[in-house]
């Protein structure tokens, strides 16, 4: 009966491999592999074996994340498409810079809280850090410590500013169920929208990868960092195989879409920032 249930396993693993990613295949090699050494230690029953493989097929396609803070662990099916309602505000006239405050404003809303932009746009984490050029070098604010420059108007300097400011003004909204998920895989993003989530993140205006030329070395009090000036915040409220769908606060439009694959390229240039918040 024992060589029976080996080869068995044996069967089942190599005709599930060849439907699997090579990932998921390794950790179904492992676990075949655990259960085998824990049915010979006479720790857990043939029986139980069984079921532990099946419930861990079954979950193949779905995303397990943990919130740092309260160390919640919940599981969310990706889906193959979703587009996610969300309200959609455009950042002109008042905030010609305010693209990453009008982002999260959208997504706030959506979460049920009552705020606006122009509220926001007061109450982010300014970074004061003055603009001066010395020896061949640029010299300014990180856009991790505030908003750099203006945000009112293009008559002054300014850039804008990235996720860890945003995430600290958003908390203060909704305490404790902020979830910063920058540095994250793009299938982090998928896994949050698939659970009706949009996310807010950093991206370009031209939604795919920059030339080289199109940045410039800062010296900033906390490092040196790259920037560009086509540095823009979008809402993201779904995606297919094809395309990823998001609220442009640029242009006011809902659900724009661009190809998924240059979107990424261009998100993960920007240094992987996404925010998005727990029900």
């Amino acid at each position: 009966m024992f060589l029976l249930y080996i080869a068995l396993f044996l069967l089942v693993a190599v005709l599930i491999m060849t439907k699997m990613k090579k990932s998921a295949a390794l950790l179904f090699i492992t676990l075949f592999f655990v259960i085998i050494g824990s049915f010979l230690s006479g720790r857990i029953p043939v029986a139980m074996a069984m079921e532990n493989l099946k419930d861990w097929f079954n979950k193949e396609n779905e995303s397990q994340m943990a919130d740092s803070d309260n160390e919640e662990i919940f599981i969310v099916k990706i889906q193959d498409k979703v587009l996610i309602d969300t309200p959609s505000i455009p950042q002109f006239p008042e905030l010609p810079r305010g693209c990453e405050v009008t982002s999260l404003a959208m997504l706030l809303q959506h979460a049920g809280v009552d705020v606006d932009k122009m509220t926001l746009a007061k109450e982010v984490r300014k970074n004061d850090e003055p603009y001066k050029q010395k020896d061949g070098k640029i010299y300014y604010g990180h856009p991790n410590d505030g908003f750099v420059g203006d945000m009112y108007t293009y008559e002054k300097r300014g850039l804008g500013v990235y996720h860890a400011p945003i995430k600290e003004l958003a908390e203060q909204y909704l305490p404790g169920n902020i979830l910063d998920i920058t540095g994250s895989d793009f299938s982090s993003i998928k896994t949050h929208l698939s659970d009706d989530r949009p996310v807010w993140v950093i991206t370009n205006t031209t939604y795919k990868k920059l030339p080289s030329a199109s940045f410039q070395t800062w010296q900033t009090s906390s490092g040196e960092i790259d920037i560009t000036y086509k540095e823009h915040s979008v809402l993201v409220t779904g995606y297919n195989e094809d395309y990823v769908f998001f609220n442009d606060p640029y242009t006011g439009q809902k659900n724009t879409k661009a190809p998924i694959k240059d979107f990424e390229a261009a998100w993960v240039q920007m240094g992987q920032q996404a925010i998005t918040y727990l029900k």
